[in-house]
């Protein structure tokens, strides 16, 4: 879903006159960890199933993978959005932490998805996904919000991706619209050369 808000928000700055410039000048601290996160998040993902210690210990691996990304959210607070950005990845920690690390997700709301991704969550975990049961902590916090057409992607999104969202589009205005203008922005990306 914060793919689909960054795609989003780049196409919003190109209408209102900004350029791709200030995003070649990002400046964060420990920038070099989103992608590693990512990779490894990705790579937990597709060997949970085939590796057992792996599937055992997901939860507590996407649980540190989030704190190593809240530190990094805190970091950088300084820049615009990022504290929108971290409030809503920590909502999504939140309920994770208080449902044994996964993500619980709304039944009711997967129905978008089909038929067979709800016979996968119903049999038990799906990623870091589980069905939001009579047990479960804070379910409004989980996946509850279906998306379909007309949204080009069907998905079942959660309020801290929504929150994180909007701070992803603040971020990248500032950095399309606001950054062009700013002459601070500019000697900082030129600071050193």
């Amino acid at each position: 879903m914060v793919y689909d808000g960054i795609l989003l928000s780049l196409l919003i700055g190109l209408l209102r006159g900004g350029n791709l410039k200030g995003i070649a000048h990002i400046n964060l601290r420990g920038g070099w960890l989103f992608p590693i996160l990512l990779g490894i998040e990705i790579c937990i993902f597709m060997l949970q199933n085939k590796i057992d210690i792996i599937g055992q210990a997901s939860n507590v691996l996407f649980l540190l993978i989030y704190v190593v990304g809240l530190i990094f959210l805190w970091m950088n607070r300084h820049q615009p959005g990022f504290l929108v950005i971290f409030a809503g990845v920590f909502l999504n920690f939140i309920v994770m932490a208080v449902n044994g690390g996964r993500m619980p997700v709304s039944i009711e709301a997967a129905q978008t998805l089909g038929r067979e991704y709800v016979e996968i969550l119903k049999a038990g975990i799906y990623g870091k996904h589980e069905a939001i049961h009579a047990s479960t902590v804070l379910p409004f916090l989980g996946d509850i919000i279906p998306l379909s057409p007309p949204y080009p992607r069907r998905q079942v999104i959660s309020i801290g991706d929504v929150v994180m969202n909007v701070g992803a589009f603040l971020f990248v205005q500032h950095l399309m619209v606001n950054g062009q203008n700013n002459p601070s922005s500019h000697q900082t990306a030129h600071e050193g050369r």
